[in-house]
């Protein structure tokens, strides 16, 4: 099994915290198919935070658009593993090894919380198969804000960091972290001044949004249509070189447009648990190719305002390396490792 030898040691304080989440986070949520057996097609769906967040969003539609065109042969039973930002699923996925029959989503997030949590394993302590879109992500804040603009929340924020607290449904080195800390530090905030707070996904940081508990939540915007159309929360911006292509969110200006020169994407794929065949390997990235070129798939990235952003195999074992160096630098610099 693969482990970054040279950066466990940072983990293993925290690797009975992660056991015990583990044991006690796990939370089964309703899903398409039947139980597995042995002798069954049928296929595990990991996600490593609550219902209602990215990965659930993400892994739900891939799950529903393989199981409509009959891909895999058989069904999917999707478990929703809640714990240490995703860590407690990767020790899950992890402890896995050889099942051919699981495969769990991950992303940026889970790449932070398996340094965050101190985590024994990391993201290629799995076997990745296929990365299927990446994001922007927004500003939001409750409809009873004082913040109409980027501009004057930016203005407030630099006035006193501390004074406003910043959410995000992410630990830190998730995506939702990452981004407030680039956002702070390219106008002028020292990163470690950020009040940020830290939610087990978009469900729970939608509610400490309405129930202003925070100032604002910086996420991903798919997990907030409803709000966001409803009223009951404003996007202050979008982090996206390009304004969304989703239809609620396609009016609110980027980053760029408001003068702040900063462009940032989230992304989320899919891992097999370690040690299956190169056989089973290329099977199940077989599967995730046809779903990828499927037109039920090609909707649901338009309806989410998702970008296409499709790699598998060694090319994305590739990205993850790379993403994973990515937030290791960014936690050291801020002193969070």
């Amino acid at each position: 099994m693969r482990t970054r030898l040279g950066k466990d040691v940072k983990r293993r304080s925290m690797r009975l915290v992660v056991a015990l989440l583990l044991v006690t986070s796990v939370v089964s949520t309703a899903a398409c198919g039947v139980t597995r057996g042995d002798d069954s097609r049928d296929i595990l769906m990991i996600i490593p935070n609550s219902p209602g967040g990215g990965y659930d969003q993400t892994g739900r539609a891939a799950v529903d658009v393989m199981e409509e065109g009959d891909i895999t042969g058989g069904s999917f039973t999707v478990d929703n593993v809640i714990g240490a930002g995703g860590a407690a699923a990767m020790t899950e996925v992890v402890g896995e090894a050889g099942d051919e029959h699981t495969m769990m989503m991950v992303g940026l997030g889970v790449v932070g919380s398996t340094y965050s949590f101190a985590s024994t394993y990391a993201v290629l302590d799995g076997t990745p198969l296929a990365q299927l879109m990446s994001e922007p992500e927004v500003i939001l804040v409750p409809a009873d804000s004082p913040y109409e603009t980027i501009e004057q929340f930016v203005a407030d924020w630099k006035a006193d960091p501390g004074s406003l607290a910043i959410g995000g449904g992410s630990s830190p080195g998730g995506p939702d972290h990452l981004f407030p800390m680039q956002l702070a530090a390219e106008v002028g905030i020292d990163p470690n001044d950020v009040n940020y707070v830290s939610y087990d996904g978009g469900g729970p940081l939608t509610s400490a949004l309405l129930g202003a508990k925070i100032d604002a939540g910086f996420s991903g915007p798919a997990e907030f249509i409803g709000q966001v159309e409803d009223g009951e929360l404003r996007v202050l911006a979008v982090s996206g070189e390009e304004r969304s292509p989703q239809e609620t969110f396609a009016d609110f200006p980027t980053l760029i447009e408001s003068g702040i020169d900063l462009a940032f994407l989230n992304w989320r794929g899919v891992l097999a648990p370690p040690e299956i065949s190169e056989e089973r390997r290329a099977q199940l990235i077989g599967y995730l190719e046809e779903m990828h070129e499927s037109e039920a798939w090609q909707e649901q990235l338009a309806t989410y305002g998702w970008i296409d952003d499709f790699k598998t195999g060694d090319e994305f074992t590739a990205f993850i390396e790379e993403q994973d160096d990515r937030v290791s630098g960014t936690l050291e610099e801020l002193g969070l490792i």
